[in-house]
């Protein structure tokens, strides 16, 4: 389907280029500290990527700008000059005397510059250096401090390991990528791409007039909700047999694409003509203009809400719509989904709410935009309507005895048939719950988890009330937790493992493993397993005070956790991470650590918990890479929510983000709470950041060090974070030569860095570029 004229001057590009990579970085750099002139160049170490001027395609001008050296096809991804072209060949690229990185043409005017405030020691050679990943980077050569980086100021292409957000080197500016005039003319263009930093993140593209023409739909730490579920949007493969790219998908693609395309409450589908429908319950605002094609003016409703009523009507209810984009301007919070339900009702300008993993609770109290149905993915989204306008659920009556005679009989049969299988489903689940754990856990531990209680559902149904809301204790990673009360009056927590998640024996089986081997006071207790047919649950033992989230984050709650508290739980999770990383009989990564996972007993000793995501690592084993980043957003660590890499540094940059939240009583949203502790410690003041609740003068020095160790936490270099077992040593002993932290992940840089030039490298690329047409 084409687009409107106004849209095909911009494209969104994800391209995937395949062409020959070695397996690691070389140590050899390809670096400057003078002068480059128009027909030098520098060449990254390995030949990936070229620094110097350059023309584009069907222009003379020259620019200085970084662009790939091993494809023909001229692809640059980063330019310099990009609004002051060089119409000759004197164009010179420097390293000024104050430390800057130049461009000036032959007349010595400067035409850019890095523009560094930044103090250089007077003894110091500053180097311009170009790495494999296609970041040119200044650098302090006696330091090695990066003093600037082109991945914080890229023009129109978004690399692999780039991070998307703020730029706290500079205050917090945007990063953002702005599309060339056209081929030949690499001046911003009339299209913008950056990340939205509202409830939630999201990428949006917006005009020259700031006009929003595309959003990615929110992200919740694994994808975008209004993207496939590959999350790409646009794909182009690099051929080597051809020598060119290969066009994949792009975006905007259909009709659908376009922002807000349909107006208020309607829905778009691009298979559907027209495209733009309204929802149930409500009706073209101009019928006229709806009918001749023209939907930007949206819908109304059919019928008030309740509460903009005055007669007493029955209360409202809600119509769900499955797989959907999410609307724009959704609001945020932590509540469950019974609670998220409640809140929309009983708010009169509460539209619509939707829950989900890693989103949490999302209302509107807006009128709905942007909305658009998918064929896969999405999420449900369920919108407010007057009573009169709720789907009927009356009982369909069968009309003769013979047609009920016959369902009775069938549903007989269907009963007989599903109790035969459900025994023999449970029967087979158990043995293949133990061959899985067997394979995984290696030989001799079958028997043991043969010891392991496995729970008839009717039990764990019977003691949790038929798994009522009323007993829904919260959402986990897999599915949702329930408390329960076993016949002999045991108290006990039953998560039951979603089966729409498509991971429910998976994950059993991996958490049967990990929890089945470990003994720990600071680890929850795993009491057993239920398999019946399609169910998978696992029970534990049940901790009356909840998680720590409850508290933490709840200002109501918060001044339950005075200092004093607060700090032995933190020292609890040091102990219990540690025992996994170190002093147990298996080595296991969390993958998941969060504040909502870490569950409080009566006497508040923290319990870490869900180990669907843990990893078991060998002997040898260090670092281990997936294909599949699953976790928090907040919580995950750059190089694995990024390259997917992840090893003991990935959970002690979570165990960073908790000791930041547990000294500001704040939820890191955003990686806003990492650069808001980055910001004060370098002014030398973290007051403003001390939740009001726990400050205290007599505990100033040691809220001070949990600021210092969760800094050093949550460093972006993973080799430059402390093991956990060091965590554990700094928070229980005076250590006065604590190392001083350098800038946080996701704030400042991307994870490449000076320590980590010698890591793997894959031999996919992908290229992010906004380009005009």
């Amino acid at each position: 389907m084409r687009l409107h004229g106004s849209m095909r001057s911009f494209v969104l590009v994800f391209s995937l280029c395949c062409f020959f990579l070695n397996a690691c970085l070389a140590h050899e750099r390809a670096f400057f500290s003078g002068n480059l002139s128009d027909s030098e160049t520098i060449l990254s170490s390995l030949g990936t990527f070229r620094f110097g001027f350059f023309n584009p395609v069907n222009s003379t001008s020259r620019y200085a700008g970084i662009w790939y050296n091993s494809i023909p096809v001229q692809t640059v991804i980063w330019v310099a000059n990009r609004d002051k072209p060089i119409n000759d060949s004197s164009g010179v690229i420097s390293v000024s005397e104050d430390g800057n990185l130049v461009v000036t043409d032959g007349n010595m005017r400067v035409l850019w510059s890095t523009n560094l405030f930044t103090q250089v020691h007077t003894n110091s050679t500053v180097l311009a250096e170009l790495l494999d990943s296609g970041n040119l980077v200044m650098k302090d050569a006696n330091t090695d401090a990066y003093l600037w980086e082109s991945f914080e100021y890229p023009t129109d292409s978004w690399l692999p390991n780039m991070l998307v957000g703020t730029n706290a080197r500079t205050g917090g500016g945007n990063i953002t990528i702005t599309s060339w005039k056209t081929p030949s003319d690499p001046s911003p263009g009339s299209y913008t791409a950056a990340l939205v930093l509202a409830a939630y993140p999201e990428i949006h593209i917006v005009n020259s007039n700031n006009a929003t023409v595309w959003r990615s739909g929110p992200w919740n730490g694994q994808m975008f909700n209004g993207l496939p579920d590959r999350g790409s949007v646009i794909r182009r493969d690099w051929s080597e047999a051809r020598r060119n790219w290969t066009v994949g998908d792009q975006v905007p693609a259909t009709e659908c694409d376009v922002y807000r395309r349909c107006g208020q409450f309607s829905t778009c589908n691009p298979l559907r003509t027209p495209p733009c429908s309204c929802v149930k319950g409500f009706k073209p605002r101009n019928l006229i203009e709806w009918t001749s094609g023209n939907s930007s003016g949206g819908c109304t409703r059919n019928v008030p809400l309740q509460c903009e009523k005055s007669n007493g009507s029955a209360a409202d209810g809600f119509l769900r719509l499955r797989r959907m984009k999410l609307p724009d301007f959704a609001r945020r919070s932590e509540a469950s989904e019974p609670e998220c339900l409640r809140t929309c009702l009983q708010t009169c300008s509460c539209t619509a709410f939707a829950h989900g993993l890693g989103y949490g609770c999302m209302t509107w109290n807006v009128s709905l935009v942007d909305s658009q149905e998918l064929s896969s993915g999405g999420m449900d989204l369920y919108i407010r309507l007057a009573y009169s306008e709720k789907p009927d659920r009356r009982p369909v009556i069968i009309g003769t005895s013979l047609a009920s005679g016959v369902l009775v009989m069938a549903a007989c049969c269907l009963l007989v048939r599903r109790i035969v299988k459900k025994r023999r489903g449970r029967k087979k689940g158990a043995e293949q719950i133990f061959e899985r754990v067997e394979a995984l856990a290696g030989g001799g531990s079958k028997g043991k988890l043969k010891e392991l209680p496995f729970f008839e559902f009717q039990v764990l149904a019977a003691a949790t009330d038929n798994f009522s809301l009323s007993n829904k204790l919260g959402q986990g990673g897999f599915g949702p937790v329930y408390k329960g009360k076993l016949q002999e009056g045991q108290e006990i927590a039953v998560k039951r493992l979603s089966q729409a998640s498509g991971q429910g024996l998976e994950e059993l089986v991996n958490e049967v493993v990990v929890i089945s081997k470990l003994q720990h006071r600071n680890l929850v207790k795993l009491l057993g397993c239920c398999i019946a047919g399609e169910e998978r649950m696992l029970v534990y033992e049940y901790m009356p005070n909840k998680s720590l989230d409850y508290y933490l984050f709840d200002p109501s709650k918060a001044k339950l956790l005075d200092w004093k508290t607060r700090f032995n739980i933190i020292n609890g999770i040091c102990r219990g991470l540690l025992y996994l990383h170190r002093d147990s009989r298996l080595r296991i990564i969390h993958r998941d650590l969060k504040a909502s996972n870490i569950l409080l007993d009566e006497n508040l000793v923290p319990k870490i918990s869900d180990f669907g995501l843990a990893k078991i690592f060998s002997g040898d084993e260090d670092e281990a890479k997936t294909r599949r980043v699953v976790g928090t957003y907040g919580y995950m660590s750059t190089e694995y929510a990024m390259r997917g890499q992840f090893s003991e540094k990935s959970d002690v940059f979570s165990l960073g983000v908790i000791l930041l939240e547990f000294v500001s009583g704040r939820r890191n949203s955003s990686s806003s709470l990492l650069a808001c502790a980055w910001s004060m410690w370098k002014e030398g003041g973290i007051n403003g950041l001390v939740d009001p609740e726990i400050f205290d003068t007599l505990y100033e020095k040691e809220i001070r060090k949990c600021v210092h160790i969760g800094l050093l936490c949550v460093q972006e270099a993973a080799n430059r974070r402390p093991s956990v077992a060091t965590v554990c040593s700094m928070l229980s002993s005076e250590v006065a030569d604590i190392p001083e932290p350098r800038h946080p992940a996701f704030v400042s840089r991307n994870g490449v860095s000076e320590a980590e030039s010698s890591e793997a490298s894959n031999n996919n690329v992908t290229i992010t570029d906004v380009s005009g047409r």
